[in-house]
């Protein structure tokens, strides 16, 4: 079913008692977006997922107007895979003239993405709580290749007592190792045998931590150092920080993470692993 208006998904769900998982998606859908799906299949009575590129997390010199889009094939996949609403709301449906409030979470959105993008953590928080008040789910689900990205959503669903489960996915990988990304379509041929440099480079550090290497500096040397390697790389950060508060670490110590930003080509990349320790569970993994 498809519903393109707030009243339409309320009144959906007025008639709908059951547990709702929420998928919130900007479409252009790859494996990723449907693991979520399944997921949410799995775990709920119904699923929602939403197919809404939202204005308000790209900056003025972001690709809001070029970013891939495909809403015919994005219905037939949520189809496939068992969903039962898409909301694809138009922007002014979401953002009426007037709109004057925003969601801010301060400190684990002001480093990193948010560093870099700035008022992006703000649009990704307003439109997420719009989407919990207007969609009423039980859980929500998000990837975690976005890391920071899943950890500002926690920390606004925690301080404002929002009762939704916020679940963290695993990020779905291509055979070589890139993260599953609808801005890969950025890539050209060329560009994208270089882009598993990301992932190259974050298992070099895992591995030198693995082997016993606990130094923030030695790590992140070591991922770009991977990097340098590849002409067509141009990195914007790399860090060791703390997943939950993205605060940057002196010493590496479970459960941090690694993660890093590179652009190549048209496309700004971004991929994260998380230090665990040998033979445990490895499914929170960026």
């Amino acid at each position: 079913m498809l519903l393109t208006t707030i009243e339409a998904v309320r009144s959906w769900r007025r008639a709908a008692h059951d547990p709702v998982g929420l998928v919130p998606t900007m479409g252009f859908l790859h494996e990723a977006h449907l693991s979520l799906v399944r997921r949410a299949r799995e775990q709920n009575s119904r699923v929602v997922a939403t197919v809404f590129v939202n204005p308000t997390q790209f900056g003025a010199s972001e690709d809001l107007e070029t970013y891939p889009r495909n809403f015919r094939r994005d219905l037939a996949l949520l189809e496939e895979v068992g969903c039962d609403v898409v909301f694809a709301p138009a922007p002014e449906e979401m953002y009426p003239r007037g709109f004057q409030t925003w969601v801010e979470v301060s400190e684990v959105a002001r480093s990193h993405e948010g560093a870099r993008r700035p008022g992006h953590f703000r649009g990704v928080a307003t439109v997420v709580l719009k989407l919990f008040g207007i969609v009423e789910p039980i859980r929500a689900y998000f990837g975690e290749k976005d890391a920071q990205q899943l950890a500002v959503i926690r920390r606004m669903a925690r301080d404002l007592d929002s009762p939704v489960e916020i679940v963290g996915c695993p990020t779905v990988r291509e055979p070589d190792g890139l993260a599953m990304s609808s801005r890969n379509a950025y890539l050209s041929p060329v560009e994208r045998i270089a882009a598993p440099v990301l992932f190259r480079s974050l298992c070099a550090a895992r591995d030198r931590w693995l082997t016993g290497e606990r130094r923030a500096a030695a790590l992140k040397s070591e991922m770009l150092g991977i990097l340098d390697t590849e002409p067509l790389a141009g990195v914007e950060y790399v860090s060791l920080a703390d997943p939950d508060t993205f605060e940057e670490l002196v010493e590496a110590r479970p459960p941090a993470l690694l993660s890093l930003a590179v652009r190549v080509g048209r496309a700004r990349l971004i991929d994260n692993l998380r230090l665990v320790e040998p033979g445990a569970h490895r499914g929170t993994e960026g």
